[in-house]
């Protein structure tokens, strides 16, 4: 592998567990401690002899007496130091867990320990792989082999550098004792399987994206920043506050009313698709379905916002209000939430239609606000964007959820959905029926198809929402 000299500047790269990192390299100094530590021996693999060489249930043994812990923690923290590359697997390199039995090890020298913040780059990485395309002749690992072609494509620029490095590398490897070479050679392998795992295997070096303001450095704050700051301060003393008592009880009230809907509170019914690979619970949550479950029905009865975010209990409140005669609040606030989120280039015409449809006086579907918002909205409409409808929005979405969410809550409609709503049983499948769920899993509808499914029926909604033309229908007659 390169050698470096120098240490990179990667304050934030290991930072977020660096503190488990070193509290895991003491015991490691420990495990390798001449006395009270671990003791190697010489081991055969492949006719060739490897020096300090320990089993698995030889780590296992000295965790348990070490630590005062039982066998299953053991064996779990002996799975963490092979997963992060404290300890490396002779034989079979691409499983990083410990085994409890004769499995062989050896301890990885302190130079490739994650603390060591040296950043795994593509570059060293291609370095590698040729190395060991030379060494096997153009024989690598299916994993191995998508990597090098990938990395082959990437860095195609400066490949020649690579293959010269690699070939540079593997003569001096030549010159090494055989046990030294194999040595190295598993060092490296054991180094790049935990940082760059094979597609579709997880790694304990998974730690997101690198922070770009280093939490250790003094930050310098000017004169003006000082002033913002007491400035802020005074507001925030003054600003009105709510006793922790009231707080405290919103919050248990809040958990009362959702525990029975939150997945990690209450069982997923009547399966979770993810573990049984039985899709009947997305079928029965899909957003515009016939007969809906009780506890997505009883999700609407929550809050105003609840009810508009399902869609299929927007539709359903839709359906009360046409049979009140008073659709137009709703259609006003769905028309602004399609102003706000829709594409920019229709945002002038969408405002157009929006004012001469609830704004313009003799509209046919005209909204019922106060002056003083109907004034700043339609002043407001001259130069429209998208967050122009804001007020009356707002003022539209508090009228319903005062007046008319609570008469939804009380009316036969929802009533009846309630009657309706079905209660699914828990589903207890065998380990044959889950492998068969596994081996049946189908690959469900396109997000895409569902996508043009609900423009479909948005549109065939609009049109038997719009206002109907009195006049040309008694032309029409007249004609006839």
């Amino acid at each position: 592998m390169t050698i470096r000299t120098i240490r990179p500047n990667r304050g934030q790269h290991y930072r977020p567990r660096m503190h488990c990192l070193q509290k895991i390299e003491a015991h490691m100094v420990e495990m390798q401690d001449p006395k009270s530590g671990l003791k190697g021996a010489e081991q055969k693999l492949n006719v060739t002899t490897i020096p300090h060489v320990i089993t698995g249930q030889d780590i296992i043994a000295w965790l348990l007496n070490k630590m005062k812990v039982t066998q299953e923690e053991a064996e779990a923290y002996g799975t963490m130091l092979v997963a992060y590359g404290y300890i490396y697997p002779l034989q079979n390199h691409r499983k990083l867990v410990m085994c409890n039995d004769g499995s062989l090890y050896r301890f990885q020298t302190p130079y490739f320990w994650p603390t060591q913040k040296w950043v795994a780059e593509d570059c060293d990485y291609a370095i590698y792989l040729a190395k060991r395309n030379i060494r096997k002749k153009g024989v690598l690992e299916p994993f191995e082999q998508e990597h090098y072609t990938h990395l082959h494509t990437w860095l195609n620029h400066k490949w020649d550098f690579i293959v010269m490095q690699a070939t540079e590398q593997y003569k001096a490897g030549k010159e090494r004792k055989k046990p030294d070479r194999v040595v190295l050679d598993c060092q490296e392998r054991a180094y790049w399987i935990v940082n760059r795992p094979p597609r579709r295997t997880h790694s304990a070096l998974d730690y997101g994206t690198d922070r770009l303001i280093d939490p250790t450095v003094e930050e310098k704050i000017s004169f003006d920043q000082h002033r913002r700051m007491n400035i802020f301060y005074q507001q925030a003393i003054m600003r009105s506050k709510v006793k922790s008592s009231v707080s405290l009880g919103a919050l248990v009230k809040f958990v009362n009313t959702y525990k029975n809907h939150d997945p990690f509170l209450a069982p997923c019914l009547p399966s979770n698709p993810w573990v049984t690979d039985n899709d009947t619970y997305w079928t029965l949550n899909i957003r515009r379905v016939d007969q809906c479950t009780k506890m997505r029905v009883e999700r609407w009865s929550f809050s105003f916002f609840e009810l508009l975010s399902d869609q299929r209990g927007r539709d359903d409140f839709k359906s009360f209000l046409k049979k009140e005669f008073s659709g137009e609040n709703l259609a006003f606030w769905e028309a602004a939430e399609e102003l706000k989120w829709g594409s920019a280039a229709a945002i002038a015409t969408k405002a157009a239609v929006i004012f001469k449809t609830f704004l313009a006086p003799g509209a046919p579907r005209w909204i019922n606000i106060d002056g003083r918002t109907m004034g700043l909205t339609v002043k407001g409409l001259d130069h429209p964007h998208r967050y122009v409808l804001d007020g009356a929005q707002t003022h539209v979405f508090l009228l319903m959820k005062k007046d008319t969410f609570f008469r939804y809550l009380k009316s036969p409609v929802y009533k009846e959905m309630q009657k309706r709503a079905l209660n699914p049983e828990l589903h207890n499948f065998s380990e044959a029926q889950l492998e068969q769920n596994a081996r049946n899993r189908s690959l469900g509808v396109h997000p895409i198809t569902v996508w043009e499914q609900e423009e479909e029926e948005r549109a065939k909604a609009a049109i038997a929402s719009a206002p109907v033309d009195v006049k040309a229908m008694m032309s029409k007659i007249d004609r006839k």
